[in-house]
């Protein structure tokens, strides 16, 4: 399994992105599959996750409402569509697949993919 994660790049407080995710491997729809980031000096953290149907998805408080994951299992992709960007979201974004959220939430991931940048100036 790969996963390689587009559209990151530079933009303006109050600006929208929209990253990709594409899954390479058979087997997509029997992961959840999340989005993390990880800011200069700090920590990774979670930031979205979505059910392997795309029916139930999940945020980190910080971004809910602004940020909305979502997937295609016909084109092995996960999405993030980013709106209303902070100087605050300013950090390298990861996709990864996970059994299940609650294996997301206490870093029990498959698989990572590499990063995309994300800056948001102010």
């Amino acid at each position: 399994v790969q996963l390689q994660a587009s559209g990151g790049g530079l933009v303006q407080a109050g600006d929208s992105l929209r990253l990709s995710c594409a899954f390479s491997g058979p087997t997509f729809d029997v992961y959840y599959m999340n989005w993390f980031r990880q800011a200069p000096g700090k920590e990774r953290e979670f930031v979205a996750g979505v059910s392997w149907g795309g029916g139930s998805t999940y945020y980190v408080d910080s971004v809910r409402g602004r940020f909305t994951i979502s997937r295609d299992n016909a084109k092995n992709t996960v999405y993030l569509q980013m709106n209303s960007l902070k100087p605050e979201d300013t950090a390298v974004y990861y996709c990864a697949a996970s059994p299940t959220l609650g294996d997301s939430l206490r870093g029990g991931v498959d698989f990572w993919g590499k990063g995309t940048q994300v800056t948001v100036s102010s």
